[in-house]
């Protein structure tokens, strides 16, 4: 068989095991053993490049940031952020959906998480928000839609992984999708305080300046060790004094204090159950990036990447209407795998064609980003979403229509932004010389 029947067969059996609801890894383990079956690679080879590819130092950041989000959402430091945005959009109509969403990205900003998010401010807010007025259907989509600006708002798992997988600066591909993610925390506030009008909401009562004042000075007081944290990380990024794993580390470190002292919401119980979460996630995520890894090594093996830029320009060679296409494909696959498995897949072999048509490695980080991001909210796969209906205690026949005005709304404006308005992704990079 020539190598594209090889590709779409691989691609067909990963396609099946996803439907069948199979783990990630096997699905992966599945079509990797297809295409060494009927490719010329071999597993025992393929195997020892994949696991010698997991000792990169790069990758050690992602167990710290994870678990100084998971630290954050124990700690209390979450809680106190959310209190201290409150103290200026909490007596406007709506304004506690402006709470959720940016709340999220400050959080996204620490953790680089979305699921995260969600954790932290999801039994925060949720109810609060069905206290005030607003369905629950209503406020779990949109604090599940808001935490996917974790993966957006730097510093980003997901643009680790990119940086990674394509030898592109890290530093670059955070700032690429920072754009994108600060716009839709600003389509959501609006979309928010839109949807508001037809909600009975309950606002709190006026204060006098002087009782504002005295609340937002102790508000701001409280908050403001929690505040100092993302300074220390993307202050630390891009000051040019750690690298993303430096200043992950350093989260951890400075998180720990902040939680058992100040705060006082971690306990060694807590502390304990942090550690225990952290580790599970991490493990499930370095056991699908080492099987999609080498699927996408395979691929590249067999020149895949060169196959299907041939292929695409023999359909067209417009710019916007590939594009388009791209998008398409990369809000499908975002819609049946997480955006890890994502990243490493598609990549790789997507790259070449953007280039072929002027896309930049930084812009088609952020275009991925917000793809891969948009997908973690869309069913079937919307792992976000669903974690969010748990939290909330709603159904899904609640959440889903919320949940898609906030996508079509938000999400999709700036996926078309991002791909055909370079500024939008390359101002930041810009700003750093990148």
């Amino acid at each position: 068989m020539d190598i594209v029947t090889i590709s779409l067969l691989s691609l067909g059996v990963l396609v099946v095991m996803l439907s069948f609801g199979m783990a990630l890894p096997y699905c992966f383990g599945g079509a990797l053993m297809s295409m060494c079956l009927f490719g010329e690679a071999t597993m025992k080879g393929t195997m020892v490049w994949g696991f010698t590819q997991l000792s990169n130092p790069v990758l050690l950041c992602i167990p710290l940031f994870v678990f100084a989000g998971t630290i954050m959402s124990e700690s209390g430091i979450a809680a106190s952020l959310l209190r201290f945005v409150n103290i200026f959009v909490g007596r406007v109509r709506g304004g506690l959906g402006v709470v959720a969403a940016v709340s999220c990205a400050i959080i996204g900003a620490i953790s680089g998480s979305g699921l995260t998010g969600v954790a932290a401010t999801g039994p925060l807010l949720i109810p609060e928000m069905a206290e005030k007025g607003y369905p629950r259907g209503y406020a779990t989509a949109l604090v599940a839609n808001s935490s996917i600006l974790g993966l957006l708002i730097p510093p980003s798992v997901t643009m680790i992984i990119y940086g990674w997988v394509t030898d592109t600066s890290i530093l670059a591909c955070f700032l690429a999708t920072l754009g994108p993610g600060l716009l839709i925390t600003l389509l959501f506030s609006v979309v928010n305080m839109v949807m508001a009008r037809k909600f009975p909401l309950v606002l709190d009562p006026p204060q006098s300046v002087a009782a504002s004042v005295k609340e937002g000075m102790s508000r701001t007081s409280r908050a403001i060790p929690a505040l100092v944290m993302p300074l220390i990380i993307l202050g630390g990024i891009y000051g040019g004094i750690m690298t993303p794993t430096e200043a992950a580390a350093v989260a951890v470190i400075y998180a720990l204090p902040v939680g058992f002292l100040i705060y006082k919401g971690l306990t060694p119980q807590s502390f304990l159950k942090a550690a225990k979460n952290s580790a599970t996630a991490v493990g499930a995520i370095m056991v699908m990036i080492v099987f999609s890894l080498m699927l996408s090594q395979i691929f590249v093996m067999e020149d895949v990447p060169q196959a299907l830029v041939e292929g695409v320009f023999n359909i067209t060679q417009n710019r916007v209407l590939l594009l388009i296409l791209i998008n398409l494909l990369l809000f499908f696959v975002g819609m049946i795998v997480n955006d890890v498995t994502a990243i490493i897949l598609i990549a790789p072999l997507l790259l070449p064609l953007m280039e072929a048509i002027g896309v930049s490695p930084v812009q088609f980080a952020a275009i991925m980003g917000v793809n891969t991001a948009m997908g973690g909210v869309t069913p079937p796969y919307a792992s976000i979403l669903y974690l969010g209906m748990r939290i909330g205690k709603v159904e899904f026949s609640e959440v889903i229509k919320p949940a898609m005005i906030l996508i079509i709304c938000g999400y999709v404006p700036v996926v078309f932004l991002t791909s055909l308005w370079p500024s939008l992704s390359l101002f930041f990079p810009g700003l750093f010389g990148y």
